[in-house]
Parts: structure tokens; C-alpha cells; sequence
């Protein structure tokens, strides 16, 4: 379902897929490529959300933006299963693991694996090129330059598949 809010209407590109059970709702813009899988639910009705190109919202994600903390994820991002995103900034290429829940005023830097059920507090910063992960996140090490080109492949799998569903 895609739905005006408050006389804002999500933005979404001709490229994207959306499932039919996702729900977009207000000041959402979703770019060239995106794809937003079953059961997500993406809700501008506060602040703004941006979708960057090639990035996968995966089934049962919850993206909410708080005003003044908008949510910005970036180019070819995978946002796994379950997660939480909310109100914070995610650079490119990230992963988000399963059940990962990222809260207000964080910020992700690039090339970075956030591991599955982590939590990412409230306006923690880290750094480009990390494996993050635990209750509070913490980074664990920096990723191999083979680990972040995997994340890029892991995207792209997500990309074609979009193709297939549409």
C-alpha cells in the first residue's frame, strides 16, 4: 500500500519494486533500483525517509523517522530480515543483519556489517569498513576488503530478484 500523509506523497522511482504487503506512508523517497520486500513498512509521516539506489528493505523491516531525525540509508544497502531503522543515517553499501535495530541520531559509515539482533544505541557513530555487533553494538574488527566485496555481490542478488518479482 502506498499512502499520502499530511499532503505528502512517497517518491518513488519507475525502477523500484514494493510487494504488495509493504506499506509506504508519506515523505518517503525510494530510488533508481530499490526494492522493498513483504511486510515492510516504511512510515514518513514525522520526518523524512530516503531510499538510496540498489538498496534492499527486506520482509518485516520497520523504517520510522522521528521529526528532526530523518532516516537516510544510502546506495546498495541490504536491510535484513526484521530490522529496525530508525530516525538515523546509514552510508553506503551496509548491511544491516536480521533483527538488528538501529535508533535515533546513529550514524553508519560505508562498507559496514551491522551483525544480526545487534542494537545500535541512540547518536552512536561508527566508522567506514567495520563489522559491528552485540547489545549495546561495538565494533568487533575492520572488514577484508573481500567481506565488503561481498556485501556489494549480496546486494546484487537482491537486485535481480526484484527484476523477477516485478
Amino acid at each position: 500500500m502506498i499512502k499520502r500523509y499530511k499532503n505528502k506523497e512517497p517518491n518513488l522511482d519507475n525502477t523500484l519494486y514494493i510487494s504488495e504487503t509493504s506499506v509506504v506512508i508519506g515523505d518517503v523517497t525510494i530510488k533508481k533500483n530499490a526494492s522493498i520486500w513483504f511486510g515492510a513498512v516504511l512510515r514518513g509521516d514525522e520526518a523524512p525517509i530516503v531510499v538510496g539506489e540498489n538498496t534492499n528493505i527486506q520482509d518485516n523491516c520497520v523504517i520510522h523517522a522521528d521529526e528532526g531525525n530523518n532516516v537516510i540509508i544510502g546506495e546498495g544497502c541490504t536491510i535484513g530480515h526484521g530490522a529496525i531503522i530508525h530516525g538515523c543515517n546509514i552510508k553506503n553499501n551496509v548491511l544491516v543483519g536480521m533483527g538488528a535495530i538501529i535508533l535515533n541520531g546513529a550514524k553508519i559509515g560505508n562498507d559496514t556489517i551491522i551483525g544480526a539482533g545487534s542494537l545500535v544505541t541512540q547518536n552512536k557513530e561508527f566508522e567506514d569498513g567495520v563489522l559491528i555487533f552485540g547489545n549495546p553494538a561495538k565494533v568487533v574488527r575492520k572488514l577484508t576488503e573481500e567481506e565488503i566485496e561481498e556485501n556489494k555481490k549480496a546486494c546484487l542478488i537482491y537486485l535481480k530478484a526484484s527484476k523477477e518479482y516485478k
